[in-house]
């Protein structure tokens, strides 16, 4: 402690540099997972979009459809919604996914 104080430091500054670097650090992971999110969310947004023109559905109904797709086929709701996005640009779809796509929508009419 002598040392501390002859060499003008505050002894308590390391560890409110470290409480800091720790919120920094817990502030960039929070930003990089809202970004994923928002992210997600606009592909989602998307794909309901394509579901809507498919199956002439409501929005809610094509989230619904988005969800059973993706509980049926036990794959992430923003991979189904980034598979049928790019199903809508020209891409095939896996025969899982469309299979239980054309069940959900048939579901829904």
């Amino acid at each position: 402690m002598a040392s501390s104080t002859i060499s003008g430091q505050d002894p308590g500054a390391s560890a409110r540099i470290e409480d800091l670097v720790q919120e920094v650090q817990r502030l960039r992971a929070e930003k990089e997972q809202l970004q994923r999110a928002v992210t997600s969310h606009a592909v989602v947004d998307q794909a309901i979009g394509v579901l809507l023109t498919m199956g002439t559905i409501s929005p809610d109904d094509g989230f619904s459809v988005l969800r059973q797709v993706s509980q049926h086929t036990n794959t992430k709701l923003s991979s189904i919604a980034e598979q049928i996005v790019k199903h809508a640009q020209g891409v095939t779809l896996p025969d899982t996914v469309l299979t239980e796509l054309h069940s959900a929508l048939a579901r829904r009419r």
